[in-house]
């Protein structure tokens, strides 16, 4: 495969919902943000899928030297080949991708946040550094498009976090707040035996609200001139968003099951933002409440 096909295959396989934020890009900057998907793909791979995490750390310590060749113009590994040719033309900045390898090295490091402080460090790192590198590939011309990218990031991590909260404390991980578990008189034993009951429903209720605020607050940053620009981060928020409403619905059950969108209705909900402009999503997200 050439570079640029291993990199599709990789953001094919994964079946994220990424794949539908990219169907609409030009193809430069399709096969860019391919790329940058497709590198946080393989350091994400290298701490969920190596049990050993001395090993892991070994890996993770190759892809910093790998980045850091790469803006030596010397990239070995075929993402580093395929991010090579969009590094300068989109200015894509190594701090983000060696801040993206932090964050996934902060997972080897603890499986445990005290507070909302500590948990907002690691969301930075291993997705408002990944919002950055997207907003400056899909195109902006303000500089709070970059503030809005970040808040964005922070949106979506604590979705993930809320949806796969189940299969994380099978992998031995809380990512919500000790101090939120306490306020909700909720153990780490209840999380990781599964032990639905209801103040674990008013913990995800708290949680929700919490990732519900982070949108309503990166789209009050999103300004006008940038919106069209940003639809693909759009388009990601809004699939998200309609995640975490189906998973309020479900009345956070989902310690012992995953919820997930259907692929037609994330096609949908993309093609609605495409077409849209995007308008109709960022306006309604700025006047939640």
């Amino acid at each position: 495969m050439t570079p640029d096909e291993y990199c599709q295959d990789k953001t094919n396989k994964s079946g994220s919902s990424f794949y539908y934020s990219f169907l609409y890009l030009q193809p430069e900057p399709r096969r860019a943000i391919t790329a940058v998907y497709a590198f946080c793909r393989e350091v994400d791979d290298v701490v969920d899928e190596c049990s050993d995490p001395s090993l892991a750390r070994v890996k993770l310590g190759w892809w910093r030297n790998e980045i850091a060749n790469l803006y030596k113009g010397k990239p070995e590994h075929p993402v580093s080949k395929a991010l090579a040719p969009h590094i300068t033309p989109f200015k894509l900045e190594q701090e983000y991708f060696q801040a993206i390898i932090d964050g996934m090295e902060m997972d080897l490091d603890q499986s445990r946040y005290l507070d909302w402080a500590g948990l907002k460090k690691y969301c930075w790192h291993v997705a408002s550094a990944v919002g950055l590198l997207s907003a400056r590939v899909f195109g902006f011309s303000q500089p709070e498009t970059l503030q809005y990218a970040e808040k964005l990031g922070l949106a979506l991590q604590m979705t993930n976090i809320i949806r796969d909260i189940g299969d994380d404390a099978r992998r031995g991980r809380i990512y919500l707040p000790i101090e939120d578990l306490q306020a909700f008189d909720v153990k780490a034993a209840d999380i990781m035996n599964s032990n639905y009951n209801e103040n674990f429903k008013k913990l995800m209720a708290f949680e929700t609200d919490r990732a519900r605020q982070l949108y309503k607050e990166a789209f009050e940053l999103l300004p006008e001139e940038d919106r069209r620009s940003q639809r693909p981060g759009i388009m990601m928020a809004a699939i998200y968003h309609a995640l975490l409403k189906e998973i309020e619905h479900e009345e956070w059950n989902i310690l012992d099951q995953r919820i997930s969108l259907t692929p037609i209705r994330k096609f949908f909900i993309a093609w609605k933002v495409w077409v849209s402009g995007g308008k109709k999503f960022s306006r309604d997200m700025r006047n939640a409440t």
